[in-house]
């Protein structure tokens, strides 16, 4: 099937374009990357007596209850997240930081959504059976299925970030 002329883009464009969806997938990496090594820092700073680890706990109240038993340990300090929190969030840095084994990073196209569906259901499967009594899960369980879900996060957000980016450049190169 042919592209119309309009939909042509140079050789040169084309490098170009792949040189800045592979910066913008740098840069969510190295963002992705911090915000998990925060998560790790909180209790190793407490552990040291740093009196910055309270604001990194403060702050990461707002998106976790961190209640220390379904938390990950670290120095005998709880993690500024909880054990499924962090499996989300370190999924999603290994998703982002692996994503160019699976997909070339300037591939704009989503895959179809029933595989970011699919995986919350280990989430809801998990939860599910410590709610009803049948099983309490654990923190491994919470880190794999919380990891699941981050991974196929990653696999929608590298590209939704890499269509922006390009829409940037487009709307630069077309308005002067």
């Amino acid at each position: 099937m042919t592209e119309p002329a309009a939909n042509y883009i140079g050789q040169n464009d084309s490098r170009y374009f792949r040189g800045k969806a592979r910066q913008a997938w740098l840069i969510t990496a190295g963002i992705v990357g911090a915000w998990v090594a925060l998560m790790v820092i909180a209790p190793l700073a407490r552990e040291s007596g740093w009196a910055f680890s309270s604001s990194l706990y403060n702050f990461f109240s707002y998106i976790c209850h961190q209640l220390p038993e379904r938390s990950l340990h670290i120095a005998g300090h709880p993690m500024a997240v909880c054990s499924r929190c962090f499996g989300v969030y370190f999924g999603l840095f290994a998703g982002i930081l692996f994503y160019p084994l699976i997909r070339p990073v300037e591939t704009i196209d989503p895959l179809p959504r029933i595989w970011l569906i699919l995986s919350i259901v280990p989430i809801g499967v998990d939860w599910s059976l410590t709610f009803l009594g049948i099983w309490e899960n654990t923190h491994v369980s919470r880190v794999i299925t919380g990891a699941i879900l981050g991974v196929a996060c990653a696999v929608y957000i590298v590209p939704a970030i890499v269509e922006i980016r390009y829409n940037l450049i487009f709307r630069r190169r077309t308005t002067g």
